[in-house]
């Protein structure tokens, strides 16, 4: 009996043994196998260790960034009808792709959340566009869904404070001629003394149906008085600008399938101590809801490093009825570290365009944070 006890035990060690050899081996063999595929991906595509996590591309550099307005508002409407609310007004993400034979090109593509009129919020594509880098003297160009050539640069020149307010020529109780985004092709110049944005577009912004039925030619032109033009503008940085831009756009679906066609003159003066900036913009062939004249001017006053006190006032007048849109905004910034600023302001919209029950007073909070 011992005997068979003893023969099933060794037999049942060899079978044993034999699977733990096969297992190890097949082990050996599937590691192998991935280090090959490993090295064959990585002729393919460049990549990246950080703290554990690998990131692969076709290119050799992502960079990632995100932008977030977070707010709160007590408004008070001409009707005394009083609310209160949290929000998110925007929320962007943002990704770049930079190409291997020149660090200056690179791919974008910005995703946008916002709320829409039901107040649900959705998210939408902002920018997805290629930029090639000197493709003219000193100009480079955008191609797919771009920068329009007017707002980004006001607001990265003239007016820092699109979490709490739109430009003249978007905000609705404005302007309202125009957004920041459309599917086109935009030059960009730069030289020290000048830069210009000049592109045709489909017309109808990034958030309005595109039907195809013409087409939008779109400009800026900047003097650059003290030869900043390739700078990047800095509240440190003294700087004396002159723009000239508009668009002409015919049949935009945007404004009723009528031509909008609008020009406007900017200037703005900037040194570390304050900024100060204004501009006029008449719109001269378009629907009748659209058609007039109008004037902005804002300003900025740095106490310290890190607290502003602001301002702006926008006034628009209608040329059908000869009715009026007004803004102002006061307000305090302050600068919490590198990533966030926080800003309290008080904004008054009136105008007999509007009518009472659209005027408002409104005390808002705000957290704008980039990362």
């Amino acid at each position: 009996m011992k005997k068979v006890i003893l023969s099933t035990v060794a037999v049942a060690s060899l079978l044993l043994a034999s699977e733990q050899t096969e297992i190890s081996a097949l082990k050996t063999e599937m590691a192998t196998m991935q280090d090959t595929l490993t090295q064959l991906e990585n002729k393919k595509t460049p990549e990246t260790k950080h703290q554990g996590v690998l990131v692969k591309s076709k290119v050799p550099v992502l960079k990632f960034s995100g932008t977030h307005y977070l707010g709160f508002v007590n408004s008070t409407n001409g009707a005394d009808v009083t609310s209160n609310k949290f929000q998110t007004r925007r929320n962007y993400f943002q990704v770049k792709a930079y190409m291997e034979d020149n660090p200056k090109n690179y791919m974008r593509l910005t995703l946008d959340t916002h709320d829409d009129s039901a107040g649900e919020s959705g998210v939408r594509l902002k920018y997805a566009f290629l930029y090639l880098d000197n493709i003219l003297p000193n100009t480079g160009v955008e191609i797919g869904q771009t920068h329009r050539p007017w707002i980004d640069y006001e607001e990265h020149n003239a007016w820092n404070y699109r979490s709490i307010s739109k430009v003249m020529v978007e905000e609705s109780n404005a302007g309202h001629l125009t957004n920041s985004a459309d599917r086109g092709i935009n030059f960009k110049t730069k030289t020290p003394y000048f830069s210009s944005e000049l592109g045709v577009f489909n017309g109808e912004g990034y958030h309005n149906k595109e039907d195809g039925e013409g087409l939008s030619g779109e400009w800026r032109l900047t003097g650059h008085i003290l030869g900043t033009g390739k700078e990047k503008a800095k509240k440190s940085l003294q700087y004396a600008n002159i723009s000239f831009f508009g668009q002409q756009n015919k049949l935009s679906n945007k404004h009723n399938n009528q031509d909008l066609n609008w020009a406007g003159v900017h200037a703005v003066y900037n040194q570390p101590e304050f900024l100060l900036s204004a501009q006029y913009i008449d719109v001269a062939d378009a629907d009748p809801l659209y058609k007039g004249a109008g004037y902005s001017v804002n300003g900025e006053y740095r106490v310290s490093q890190d607290l502003n006190l602001i301002g702006k006032y926008d006034y628009f007048e209608m040329e059908s009825d000869s009715t009026e849109k007004k803004r102002a905004i006061a307000g305090v910034a302050y600068e919490y570290n590198d990533n966030v600023e926080f800003i309290t302001n008080y904004l008054k919209e009136g105008g007999s365009a509007l009518g009472s029950a659209k005027s408002q007073d409104a005390l808002m909070l705000t957290a704008q944070v980039e990362w």
